[in-house]
Order: structure tokens, then C-alpha cells, then sequence
């Protein structure tokens, strides 16, 4: 597996701000594109005439890329060299937002958003990993830290961004804004950030396991989308689902024989380790989820215009990024597992106050439901990062940071498949089988609120192996 150098690269400290400003960029647009998207996928049903199921394809082939490929990435980095392939990852991201914007079918657009994917693999599997080269170790945690803001405020400004593109110049425009984003950051990353250190050690690369990896999302993904429009009982979804788990199942057999393979799994008898990455997947299942759901609530029940849509799925991003400092403050004096613990009970009762929403909620009733829940997740994902990263060597950060990416976009896979199908399966069954996109608003209310319901559950078995690692510790 990749291993991140202890020394850093010798740097002043102007040449280190570019760095930070240059991967910073790349990580924001990448992170922006995750969100921007969801709030369109309603505009994007109508003007390529098509169905639910398949416009939210132009969700998962990005993120299954992404969240694929992300151990192979670092892996690649680690041989070849970080900043080439970061680079690399920029020139593919900004050309495949061009092709999006022209895409003449939502078949087109599929694709060109899966090349967009490929592109993020290396954003954000490496940009991390280029920080921690340049940065010293007396500086590493500030820099870290503002990448994770940075993260933060691209979730945020995602749904918002694209409610206003949405808004004045149509759905091209959501991958439009990409192009100049892009250039700058390539230029700064071309010029400034400095050749990574080689690895001493002979690496060698698991294309197997990268594959199983790419099949068993895939198959996932294809077998959830499959049940929500032929049902989960159809031969096609059992087919699709049979195969990802046997995909699943060679996957960990060809790990635990290989010599170098793309995920050690001895890591994860680690359980402080493991229950962290657990606790972060399922909450980012309910992340991901959420974002996919919410625009049809607010569209198609409150009737609100996508500018207004984007800015109420922004509020939550943007306080659970200001309680990120403070939920440092708090991990470092009570400890950073009792504060997550806490986030995920914030989490779950938010969740619960959101299943509340009818046809008659104010954006006051909102503003107060998704406060908990932002103000949970604030709470949360800082200590439990800090959590993962402090449970592995320093040799083996490296790995962490993998785990922790590969967490977040496999969380988000996961979520819009399975919240997507769980809402679209609940509408039809209450709806004569109709689609989201066309079903009753009253239809629409009950599906949303047994949705965020079962999102509850979910962050119930989160917070169970968060409690797990509390008293492995005491013990």
C-alpha cells in the first residue's frame, strides 16, 4: 500500500500557500460537482425526457469512478508520482465538464460525468497526499484542516451554486463553471507544486483488485436502480445484486492473498479503525441520500423556485463547516470518539425531525429540523477523521487518508443508490407504481418521511460502532 513520506519537502512559506491554494482549488471543484448536480436532476428528467432511475445515473457513474478507483489512485501516486497524475486528474476533469455541458442525451451525459469521475479519483485521492509532502509536521494539521474546510464549503456551495445556474442560464451552465475553475488550478499546480519524493521500496500495482472494486460498485449501483423500476423481486435486480456480492466476496479473498494488494486487510482488526470508517460510510450513506431526495421535496411538494432550493440545502453544509472548529476544540479537551458519538446522536434526531415535514412546513420548520441535523454532523466527521488518522503508524497514514476518501465516496455511491431506491420504491407503492418525477406531491411527503425515517436507522448502527470503539478504549 502507498505510504506517505514523514519529511516534508523543503518549501518557503509563500511557495507553501500557493501549493495549499493550488490543491485547494482542485479539491473545491471536485467536492462543488459532488452537489451541483443533485439540485438539476429534477430540470434534467424533463429536458432529456427521461426517467428518475436514469437521470440519477448522471449521479452514480461519477461517483462509482471515483469511489473505485480511489485506493488505485494513491497507489498510482505513489509510483509514478503525485503531482503528474494530480495534474493529470485536473486536465480530465475540466475537459469531460466541457463535453457534459454539450451532452445532446442523457446517455452522453452518463458517460461524460463517468470521465468527469476519473478525473476526481486523482483530485481527491491525491491532493491530501501532496499537503502532507509539503507541509512540516508543526504545520500539517493547520493545512489539513483548511482542505477539510475546503471540502465543507464545496458540499455547501454545490446545491446553492447550482440552484442559481440552474436559475439563470440553464443546466449546461452547472458544468460550464467547472472549465475556468480548472485552468487556474492546473496552472498553479503546474508551476508551483514541486516534484513528490520517490518511493524507496518496490511497488508493485493491483489491477484485480481494482476492478473487483469498480465491479462490485457497479453491479451495486445497477442492481439498486433496477429495483426501482422493475421492483426488487425482477430476475435483472436479483442477477445484478447476486453479482456484486460474489464480486464483493472475491474482492476480499484476492486482498488476503496477494503480497501488495490494493487494501491491506489486516487494518482492519484495528477496531478503533475500523467502527471509525464504519460510523464515517454510513453517515455519508445518509449525506448522499439526503442531498438525492430533498430537491424533489422541495420542488415538487413546496413548489420552490431551484435558487431557493439550493440555498436551503446549503444551510446545512455550511453550519456543520462552522462547527468544525469547534468540534476540534472539543475532540482535543473530552476526547475526539465521545464528540462524535455525541454528532451522531445530534444526527439521528435531526434526522427524525426532518421525517416530520408535510405539505404545510414553513422555511422556519426547515431551517429548525436541519439545524440539529447540521449542528450533528459538525459534531461528527472532524474528530472522526481525527479518530481514523490517529489509529494507524505514521508509515501507514497514507492508507488512512484512502480509507477515509474511499468512506466518503463509496458512502455516497451506497446512499443514492439505496435512499434513491427505498424513496422511489415507497412513492410507487403508494403512487400505482408512478415515478418520482411524476407522482402526487402527497405521494412524495409520504415517501420523504418513511425515507428520513429509515436514514434514522441507519445512523442508529453508525452510533452502535461508535459506542463500540468508547468502550474498546475504556477497556
Amino acid at each position: 500500500m502507498s505510504q506517505l513520506p514523514i519529511q516534508s519537502l523543503t518549501l518557503s512559506t509563500s511557495q507553501k500557500s500557493w501549493v495549499l491554494l493550488g490543491v485547494g482549488l482542485g479539491v473545491f471543484m471536485s467536492t462543488l460537482d459532488v452537489g451541483i448536480i443533485n439540485v438539476a436532476l429534477p430540470t434534467l428528467v424533463q429536458s432529456f425526457q427521461t426517467s428518475f432511475p436514469m437521470a440519477q445515473w448522471a449521479v452514480l457513474s461519477y461517483q462509482l469512478v471515483s469511489s473505485g478507483l480511489v485506493l488505485g489512485a494513491t497507489r498510482l501516486g505513489d509510483m509514478w508520482g503525485k503531482k503528474p497524475l494530480y495534474q493529470a486528474g485536473l486536465i480530465i476533469f475540466t475537459l469531460s465538464s466541457l463535453l457534459c455541458s454539450f451532452a445532446p442525451s442523457i446517455e452522453w451525459l452518463i458517460g461524460f460525468r463517468a470521465l468527469q469521475g476519473l478525473g476526481s479519483v486523482f483530485i481527491s485521492g491525491l491532493g491530501l497526499a501532496i499537503i502532507t509532502e509539503v507541509f512540516p509536521a508543526s504545520e500539517r494539521g493547520r493545512a489539513v484542516g483548511i482542505i477539510g474546510s475546503v471540502v465543507s464549503l464545496g458540499i455547501a456551495f454545490g446545491p446553492s451554486a447550482g440552484g442559481l445556474l440552474l436559475n439563470l442560464s440553464g443546466w449546461h451552465s452547472i458544468f460550464l463553471i467547472n472549465v475556468p475553475l480548472g485552468i487556474i488550478a492546473s496552472f498553479l499546480v503546474a508551476r508551483l507544486v514541486p516534484p513528490s519524493t520517490p518511493s524507496e521500496s518496490k511497488q508493485t500495482f493491483d489491477p484485480l483488485g481494482a476492478l473487483l472494486a469498480l465491479w462490485t460498485l457497479g453491479s451495486f449501483g445497477l442492481g439498486m436502480t433496477f429495483g426501482q423500476s422493475e421492483g426488487f423481486s425482477s430476475i435483472n435486480t436479483i442477477v445484478l445484486l447476486a453479482i456484486a456480492t460474489l464480486s464483493f466476496l472475491t474482492f476480499l479473498v484476492v486482498e488476503a492473498i496477494l503480497d501488495q494488494p490494493l487494501l491491506e486487510l489486516h487494518l482492519f482488526r484495528n477496531l478503533q479503525l475500523s467502527m471509525s470508517l464504519l460510523s464515517g460510510w454510513l453517515a455519508f450513506t445518509v449525506i448522499g441520500g439526503s442531498l438525492l431526495i430533498t430537491p424533489f421535496f422541495l420542488e415538487r411538494v413546496k413548489n420552490y423556485p431551484t435558487v431557493k432550493v439550493g440555498l436551503l440545502l446549503a444551510f446545512s453544509p455550511i453550519l456543520s463547516g462552522l462547527v468544525a472548529p469547534l468540534a476540534g476544540i472539543l475532540a482535543d479537551r473530552f476526547g475526539a470518539k465521545l464528540i462524535s458519538s455525541l454528532g451522531l446522536g445530534l444526527m439521528i434526531g435531526g434526522c427524525l425531525g426532518i421525517s416530520t415535514f408535510n405539505a404545510q412546513i414553513t422555511e422556519l420548520d426547515y431551517i429548525s429540523r436541519y439545524f440539529i441535523y447540521g449542528i450533528g454532523l459538525g459534531l461528527f466527521q472532524s474528530p472522526n477523521n481525527t479518530t481514523v488518522m490517529g489509529s494507524v503508524s505514521r508509515e501507514r497514514l497514507g492508507i488512512a487518508s484512502g480509507l477515509l476518501s474511499l468512506s466518503r465516496t463509496s458512502g455516497n455511491t451506497v446512499g443514492v443508490s439505496l435512499i434513491g431506491a427505498v424513496f422511489g420504491g415507497l412513492i410507487a407503492s403508494v403512487a400505482a407504481g408512478a415515478d418520482v418525477s411524476v407522482a402526487p406531491p402527497d405521494a412524495i411527503v409520504t415517501g420523504f418521511q418513511a425515507t428520513f425515517r429509515f436514514a434514522a436507522i441507519i445512523l442508529c448502527i453508525a452510533a452502535a460502532a461508535s459506542v463500540l470503539r468508547l468502550r474498546n478504549q475504556s477497556q
